[in-house]
């Protein structure tokens, strides 16, 4: 069916004054690239159950392959009865990936040239650690037969424990260090009280992604935060990594479900004269929800009326609804981590997470703790994904060789970079780092003794700052966080 509400809603998009049911498209809304699209990356999405769809199908099949984990189904098939746990990892894929075929192009990733290939691992909707684990394993197995750069996983365990005591996230480990981009989300329960994230998303390599709500207006800068999950996981390591859109998101309505055929139905009447409507009103399948009783209405009540039903079940045009969830929050961060590959294909995991983390901004008014480094600047971290070209020790956290404690730190606008810590009785000066020649700082100081050790970079003299590639941290005195240092 031809998109409906496509002309009306690019309209309003483009002029950034979104009427009441559209929203705005992705690649507006991050501020992203326009030059890339993913090419050349595939992208493994880890989920609930998938359905081929039109917007990554068409004209061009992009899912290079289909795993069910649990041996359920052996193919994706268009013409077999939907099931419902197929809506979550089809709007997952086409968030990240979708080239917004049944929308004329509107409602497409950042990423929606990339290759797909998609793991299933409910067994009848119900998702278990066990099959979570395979399900990575079967990625890092088929990376280099798929050439696999990214991994979206947008589900979780069952609680949080130490790495070494989790089979998801030693998997997730290993994803990474076999040279997957490791992306989770961070999960929903973090409003009233704090809930940690779960594995995968509390491995200390897999870059969480929390939420935010930017009310769907551009131009805003006073977005709110989602109730994402955050906090000190088991390990001690601070989660989510950064946040990105948790609401208003446009997704596809799972084609073959009522709530497909009745958005088409309401989609049209909405768009209707009035002197079709009360015709158009009786034809309803049972779906439609108009009452009876207004079907002898005038045109205003019927309006109404279909208006509401649009609103309530989040129709956003004929085949798309708003969703929110870090689940949606992830895949946003995932198209933007595919068009950094396609920008550079040799960064490393680590590049890729240092440069996510390094050109996020901080929410003002919000806390560090729920915010990590701040919100996904898409634009910004493919520009520095383009110039991208320091080794991989540049991007690891501080460690001791050959007797000496080293510490990294990019920063391409720095003027002066020093080291204050409990072990140099936090002197701003004490520790200076040196600018190499490929614009990594770097310093070198005496390990202390064994022990807990806090410290943080300043930056110019007057710019204090947690060490962004040690995820080992606590909260400051100043609403920041210091950065944590264990000598064995």
């Amino acid at each position: 069916m031809q998109e409906r509400l496509s002309a009306e809603t690019s309209a309003h998009a483009h002029a950034h004054a979104q009427n009441r049911f559209a929203v705005i498209p992705a690649s507006e809304r991050l501020g992203a690239s326009e030059e890339y699209a993913g090419r050349g990356v595939t992208i493994a999405f880890l989920d609930s159950g998938f359905y081929p769809h039109p917007d990554l199908t068409e004209p061009r099949d992009r899912i290079v392959a289909f795993k069910d984990i649990c041996g359920e189904v052996s193919s994706l098939d268009a013409d077999a009865p939907v099931e419902s746990w197929q809506w979550h990892g089809t709007q997952t894929a086409v968030v990240a990936a979708g080239n917004g075929r049944l929308s004329d192009g509107l409602y497409r990733g950042l990423a929606w040239e990339a290759r797909l290939v998609l793991v299933k691992v409910s067994e009848r909707g119900r998702i278990t650690e066990e099959n979570i684990a395979r399900g990575i394993r079967w990625v890092i197995e088929n990376r280099e037969r798929y050439r696999i750069r990214v991994l979206n996983i947008s589900l979780g365990g069952d609680e949080d424990i130490p790495c070494s005591r989790s089979i998801v996230d030693l998997a997730a480990e290993d994803a990474v260090r076999a040279g997957v981009v490791v992306v989770a989300a961070a999960g929903n329960g973090g409003d009233s009280s704090r809930h940690t994230p779960v594995p995968p998303a509390n491995s200390p390599s897999v870059i969480t992604v929390g939420g935010y709500d930017d009310r769907n207006q551009l131009g805003d800068r006073r977005y709110g935060l989602y109730h994402s999950n955050f906090g000190a996981t088991a390990d001690g390591f601070v989660k989510p990594e950064l946040i990105a859109p948790a609401t208003w998101v446009a997704a596809p309505i799972l084609p073959g479900t009522a709530l497909y055929r009745a958005a088409e139905q309401l989609s049209e009447l909405a768009h209707a004269p009035d002197y079709r409507l009360r015709g158009l009103a009786r034809n309803l399948d049972a779906w439609g929800g108009v009452p009876p009783a207004l079907f002898g209405g005038d045109a205003g009540e019927i309006r109404l009326a279909i208006e509401s039903l649009l609103m309530e079940n989040k129709i956003v045009a004929t085949h798309y609804q708003h969703v929110d969830g870090t689940s949606f929050a992830a895949p946003c961060v995932t198209s933007v981590v595919a068009q950094m590959l396609e920008a550079n294909p040799a960064l490393t995991p680590a590049a890729v997470r240092n440069i996510l983390v390094a050109t996020a901004a901080r929410l003002n008014g919000a806390e560090a703790i729920r915010q990590g480094h701040g919100v996904l600047n898409a634009s910004r971290a493919v520009e520095l994904a383009e110039r991208e070209r320091h080794s991989l020790e540049a991007h690891e956290p501080p460690r001791v060789r050959d007797g000496r404690l080293i510490f990294f730190y990019h920063d391409d606008e720095a003027e002066r970079v020093a080291l204050a810590s409990d072990f140099n009785d936090w002197n701003p000066s004490g520790a200076p780092f040196a600018r190499e020649a490929d614009g990594i700082w770097r310093a070198e100081v005496a390990p202390p003794p064994a022990g807990r050790y806090r410290y943080k970079f300043v930056v110019n003299e007057g710019r204090w700052l947690e060490d962004p590639l040690n995820g080992l941290k606590e909260p400051d005195e100043y609403g920041g966080f210091n950065s944590l240092l264990e000598i064995d």
